[in-house]
């Protein structure tokens, strides 16, 4: 199969011939049918993950047909359409047997612990547990941004957020995930407010749902501007990682609001306004990824047409553009998501 495979950090992507992957037990393998291009693979790329050993295949967002079924497998069969969390649980550990896989002890990464779907086949570790079938009606590049970040967005906004209609979501970052919490913020019934530096980004929120664009170029008091543009919000989520958005989410909340933590940060600590989470009794959550046993919530609403991912989509590639197109999200030039949907 042909891959696209860096064999040092931060060097050369070239697609390649590779070796065809085969199902361990417990294991799918599946024809990509399209995968996105998320910030994470980048700091794959960049070297910031521990689990990532080179030579490796980036990309955990996508969405495939199964081609062969490992021993073990009961639930799938060779045709399924399906679509995987980032995040693949064991199944049998005491998070997962409480339903949430996303925390796993012994959880499996495809494109980060193990190569990803910047190829034209891969793996779905724990299949049974995982591997969800994607509802005939829903396209192949939807599809693929459910496996990250509409479902990350949805783990932020409706779970751990708790997000209620007519209160005030604050987005800061409309990227890729900060456009689908836009979008879920909107479904939800509540006020939205995007805040990025960048105008196409902030018009891709509008286009998505957002009801006040906040451009934050210049702005030293931002926690202070979105009070004063609506009072506060009840739940912020920080979509981009830095210490910097994150105090600005905290210190924009309104007494008992809910700051959501989806960025990465650059650094394992950070300062964070600690007196401001203690006085006004402030929640600070953190999200890593949806379980796929609620993935079927997600499609729901995609069923009902109030929240559509593909209005997030602005650029289409082929795996050749992979080389070029991964290293080239360090300079946010390209607003919204890119699919790669020629493999």
């Amino acid at each position: 199969m042909r891959a696209a495979v860096y064999e040092q950090f931060r060097g050369a992507i070239t697609v390649m011939e590779v070796a065809d992957p085969t199902p361990a037990p417990g294991e799918v393998v599946v024809q990509v049918l399209a995968v996105g291009l998320c910030r994470s693979d980048l700091h794959g790329w960049h070297g910031t993950d521990p689990d990532i050993v080179c030579p490796h295949v980036g990309g955990h967002e996508f969405v495939g047909r199964v081609v062969a079924v490992g021993a073990d497998v009961a639930r799938l069969r060779e045709g399924d359409r399906i679509v995987a969390p980032f995040v693949c649980g064991c199944g049998t550990c005491e998070p997962c047997l409480l339903g949430q896989h996303q925390v796993c002890r012994r959880q499996q990464q495809p494109g980060f612990t193990r190569w990803g779907a910047f190829a034209q086949f891969t793996t779905v570790p724990f299949a049974d547990v995982n591997a969800v079938v994607v509802p005939p009606d829903v396209a192949d590049e939807a599809a693929a941004l459910v496996g990250c970040r509409v479902s990350t967005a949805y783990r932020g906004v409706v779970e751990r957020g708790r997000l209620a209609a007519g209160e005030v979501l604050c987005v800061v970052g409309c990227g890729g995930v900060g456009l689908a919490a836009v979008a879920l913020g909107r479904a939800m019934g509540a006020t939205v407010v995007a805040v990025d530096i960048a105008a196409d980004a902030l018009a891709l929120a509008s286009a998505v749902g957002a009801d006040i664009l906040l451009d934050a170029t210049g702005v030293t008091d931002l926690g202070g501007a979105i009070h004063d543009l609506i009072g506060g919000a009840h739940v912020a989520v920080d979509c981009l990682g830095s210490a910097g958005t994150a105090s600005a989410g905290i210190l924009g909340l309104r007494p008992l609001g809910r700051h959501v933590q989806i960025g990465l940060f650059p650094a394992p600590t950070a300062e964070l306004p600690v007196s401001r989470i203690i006085r006004d009794e402030l929640e600070l959550l953190g999200v890593h990824g949806l379980s796929a046993s609620r993935f079927d919530e997600v499609f729901g609403l995609m069923a009902t047409g109030r929240l559509q991912p593909e209005a997030m989509i602005t650029q289409r590639l082929a795996l050749a553009d992979i080389p070029a197109a991964l290293p080239a999200m360090a300079g946010f030039q390209q607003p919204g998501v890119s699919v790669v949907v020629d493999l």
